[in-house]
């Protein structure tokens, strides 16, 4: 009997090509239309300006005792645009960074399940393994804008309050313009790897349960329990198996000389776990029954 004109040699439709289904930016255009991306990467702009206007309301004569750490890390924002973006990444870094990069990773296919879209998505059909690889590559493109929308907008507004002055921090000397963007561009970098703990986290939590909020409420909690019990030093040396332990390393990268060794240790657990977590997602997914 003739083959059918429509039906490929493996049985395929003919043309059809996996690598052709979910295009990157199909999905990218996708996510931007939703309303928690545009909210998400929206308070990345608008969190810089809202620190600068309390900054405004900031007298100057406020009595400071009992804070006299936080005043000079003010007393440091104020004084050009590096700093304050310095100041903004020191603030944000700890928990807003994280909730953001969970957002985005641990909601992009849990939320498919709960709308019960992620089965047409595979009827379609597109492979699981480039369903997964496609949206764990549009969540880590939209942590990074993010990150740099984060980091853009405070340089920009912090210059035209405060100036172009160099960098300077509590653990460093003064350091040119020029030498203080490269290193604000490294603790970026370094912010960048470390927080793919919490997107690799969040992207195994998406794929196996059906909630989006469980997803990312569950990377942020235990992003958080980590950050606790690191700060038990009766574990001694098993704290530095926390993903969480090197998680201020970024600080070496401003003082003088450059500390890096912790940088390093940092951006090789972080990897590690991450690829630990997405391994684990990729396992998972390729081998559940999708019924949502």
């Amino acid at each position: 009997m003739a083959q059918s004109s429509s039906v490929g040699p493996v049985g395929a439709a003919t043309g059809y090509r996996p690598s052709g289904t979910l295009p990157f930016l199909a999905e990218f255009r996708r996510q931007a239309s939703r309303r928690r991306t545009q909210l998400a990467l929206g308070f990345m702009v608008l969190l810089p300006l809202i620190i600068l206007v309390a900054f405004q309301f900031d007298s100057g004569d406020d009595d400071r005792n009992g804070r006299n750490e936080f005043a000079s890390l003010v007393d440091l924002a104020t004084s050009g645009g590096l700093n304050f973006t310095l100041f903004s990444i020191f603030v944000s870094s700890s928990f807003l960074l994280v909730v953001v990069v969970a957002l985005f990773c641990g909601d992009t296919v849990a939320s498919e399940a709960s709308w019960g879209s992620l089965r047409y998505l595979l009827a379609v059909p597109v492979p699981r393994a480039r369903l997964l690889t496609v949206k764990l590559l549009v969540a880590l493109a939209y942590s990074a804008l993010a990150l740099v929308l984060l980091a853009g907008t405070a340089l920009l507004a912090g210059t035209l309050r405060y100036g172009w002055s160099p960098l300077r921090s509590q653990v460093s000397a003064e350091l040119a313009p020029a030498d203080g963007l490269v290193r604000l561009l490294a603790v970026l970098g370094y912010l960048a790897v470390v927080l793919l703990v919490v997107a690799g986290l969040a992207f195994l939590l998406s794929v196996t349960t059906d909630a989006a909020l469980g997803a990312v409420g569950g990377a942020v909690l235990l992003w958080i329990l980590s950050s606790i019990l690191d700060q038990i030093t009766a574990l001694g040396a098993l704290r530095a198996f926390l993903p969480t332990h090197f998680s201020s390393a970024w600080l070496g990268l401003l003082s003088t000389p450059v500390q890096t060794d912790d940088v390093v240790r940092g951006a090789i657990s972080a990897i590690a776990y991450a690829t630990l977590f997405w391994g684990l997602a990729y396992w998972r997914f390729t081998r559940k029954d999708v019924t949502s």
